[in-house]
């Protein structure tokens, strides 16, 4: 269905809702505040569908709108390090946990996040490489190396580097790097929250394939370099995130906010439609979980 059409059915399906067909003037007030907060929320999604459209002409998206919060989440020293985005707030609220399950169950208790995205593999192979890291890989002429191969299920459930390789070599053909093993505890303990069924949307992103998205090129500056730390928050400022109060705490580094603020804006854009997940349908492997980079 192209854009032209589905602006036209969420505007006439919102005018209606808001006019004769929605609630009687006599329904409980719950039901006519539920019906005028679905009103709002499809006119924030016509406007931002529309916005989108015209941004297709100078190759660059439109500034996202956050309709529901979203938290976008890096890992760092700390543990992890979240960006939350919410409808009418000025810039992204940071926020850091040890854990993965103890940042969204303490984001959870004060606002009602509809998506997180994570910087973070999800959705792991049994005998394969991915076609997401392929895909990405792909999408960042210049920095593909920011791209690590995901390892097999099987060499994640090993404890040393040494056990991984002989693994993984065994089932794909690869060895294993000591940057790509080092997520190893990570990944392990996404995959285990993640088979909790948490009650929200969970995606993967990567900052450099969101940045990317935004500015219609891989930023090739370092993040970790002044030059890339502008870049990158001039990317996100042109994107719609404005720059958050706080860059940097005890277990976080600036990159890290960064990052999380970008797979923000991604977790952001889902929740219009307006996200790209490679590839496209995700695959799943034997863990059931959809294994896609969404921007």
């Amino acid at each position: 269905m192209d854009t032209e059409l589905w602006l036209e059915r969420i505007r006439s399906f919102a005018a209606e809702l808001g006019g004769d067909a929605g609630p009687a003037a006599d329904a409980p007030d719950d039901v006519r505040a539920a019906a005028a907060e679905a009103v709002g929320s499809l006119t924030r999604l016509a406007d931002a569908l529309e916005r989108d459209a015209d941004a297709d002409l100078t190759g660059r998206p439109a500034p996202v709108e956050v309709v529901v919060p979203v938290l976008g989440v890096d890992g760092c020293k700390g543990g992890w390090v979240g960006a939350l985005l919410e409808p009418g707030a000025p810039r992204p609220r940071i926020v850091v946990a040890p854990t993965i399950a103890g940042l969204v169950a303490m984001v959870r208790e004060s606002t009602g996040i509809r998506v997180v995205g994570i910087d973070i593999p999800i959705g792991l192979p049994d005998n394969t490489i991915r076609l997401a890291d392929r895909l990405a890989r792909a999408a960042l002429p210049g920095k593909a190396s920011s791209i690590f191969s995901t390892l097999t299920r099987g060499a994640y459930g090993e404890a040393t580097r040494l056990e991984a390789d002989a693994v993984n070599r065994e089932l794909v053909g690869q060895g294993v790097g000591a940057q790509a093993f080092a997520l190893r505890d990570k990944i392990v303990e996404v995959d285990a929250w993640l088979r909790t069924r948490p009650t929200v949307t969970v995606l993967e992103v990567h900052p450099e394939v969101s940045f990317a998205a935004m500015t219609g090129a891989p930023i090739l500056a370092s993040k970790k370099t002044d030059e890339g730390r502008a870049a990158r928050l001039d990317a996100l400022a042109a994107a719609g995130i404005a720059r958050p109060s706080v860059l940097q705490g005890q277990g976080y580094a600036v990159d890290d906010v960064l990052d999380a603020c970008a797979v923000a804006w991604s977790a952001a854009r889902h929740t219009t439609g307006l996200a790209r997940s490679m590839p496209d349908p995700p695959e799943v492997f034997s863990d059931g979980i959809p294994a896609a980079i969404w921007s």
